[in-house]
């Protein structure tokens, strides 16, 4: 299942990360609609307003399916016939869809029909491993491998390469795939749009945390397809919905168990094996420093700073009575990546897409 998420990019940053090529070949950012309703987290839960990209046609009569945009979407998902006024009434859980009742539930199958499919964009997502014979809980994170990229020149639209100077070559979003629709409420007013994630039976390297994970779709192809409702079928688009194996995790604070907690300590990894939670120091202090610097959530410079013990390296060895190791690992790529980042080059200038003056379209998602 997908409880909890992280996404704690800043607009602009989260923008660059989901550059795509349109239907033509050219490099394009998705266009976003009511980014005021975007606010990033380290701890995101059902309810919760989180961002999604889906194709341009489902807001522009018209418009080529294959562009996307990215907007807030509520996550949960609120069916198109739900009659109450409050959509915190609805009587069963809509943050999940399993994709085995996919087609059984009226309040999924309608708005897959319709092509109301979506990628729900994180940083990755928190999973809980319960230890038999207990009530206690260890929680994990749960992301792509991370993989430092070159820069391969301009980026945003190919007609203005002078707005952007590299590529994202930063943190891989994770990418889910999700259903959404849109609910009117019946005392009038503007349109409600929600979401829900899809889930699969975990693959092997996850299926001693948990037996059932998102739906993730690896790669651009997959994204796109998934996506694009106008030149795939929905029945086509479900051959795209299985288990990948294609993951890394290691084990967090439990500080991330309440959803309060919005601190980049959700993140940051644990050591097991002495059953003590390690603090940032070293590379991990670097981590934080980037999760700083990416976020709004500055740190206040004149904290001062505690000497701590080294920290464990990154590696789903902590996993409590697992086969082994995932048959990939990141915890290389990642400390290699972090000690990189205090050398990354200043931030682009927003794209040319991102207008003040949004679509009389925009999404209505309350926080």
């Amino acid at each position: 299942m997908c409880g909890r998420t992280s996404c704690h990019l800043p607009l602009e940053a989260l923008t660059r990360a989901c550059a795509y090529r349109d239907r033509q070949g050219r490099q394009q950012l998705p266009e976003w609609r009511d980014p005021d309703r975007y606010y990033p987290s380290y701890n995101k839960s059902p309810r919760s307003s989180t961002p999604v990209l889906l194709s341009r046609r489902h807001l522009e009569k018209g418009a080529d399916s294959s562009e996307r945009i990215i907007a807030p979407m509520r996550w949960g998902l609120v069916p198109s016939w739900f009659k109450e006024a409050d959509p915190s009434k609805l009587q069963f859980n809509t943050t999940n869809c399993r994709s085995d009742t996919i087609m059984e539930k009226r309040s999924f199958k309608v708005p897959l029909s319709k092509g109301r499919r979506c990628v729900v964009l994180a940083d990755g997502f928190y999973e809980w491993q319960r230890h038999p014979g207990t009530y206690q809980k260890q929680p994990y994170f749960i992301y792509f491998p991370q993989i430092k990229t070159e820069k391969s020149g301009s980026m945003g639209a190919a007609d203005n390469p002078e707005d952007w100077e590299k590529v994202w070559d930063n943190w891989r979003l994770l990418t889910m795939a999700g259903i959404f629709d849109c609910w009117d409420p019946p005392e009038g007013g503007d349109c409600l749009y929600s979401y829900t994630i899809i889930t699969v039976e975990s693959c092997q390297g996850l299926n001693d945390i948990h037996h059932r994970m998102p739906a993730i779709l690896d790669g651009e192809e997959a994204v796109s397809k998934w996506l694009d409702f106008g030149e795939v079928s929905a029945q086509e688009a479900l051959k795209l919905i299985h288990p990948t194996e294609n993951i890394a995790f290691h084990p967090v604070s439990t500080v991330v168990n309440n959803f309060r907690n919005d601190t980049p300590e959700c993140l940051l990894p644990v050591d097991l094996l002495v059953k003590k939670e390690f603090k940032p120091s070293g590379s991990s202090q670097k981590m934080l420093q980037w999760l700083a610097t990416k976020s709004p959530k500055k740190e206040d410079p004149k904290t001062p700073k505690k000497a701590e013990p080294d920290v464990p390296q990154w590696s789903s060895q902590f996993l409590q009575k697992s086969p082994g190791p995932l048959k990939r690992s990141s915890a290389g790529l990642l400390e290699r990546w972090l000690k990189q980042e205090k050398e990354e080059e200043p931030m682009a200038k927003r794209p040319h897409t991102q207008s003040a003056g949004l679509s009389d379209q925009g999404l209505h998602v309350p926080h």
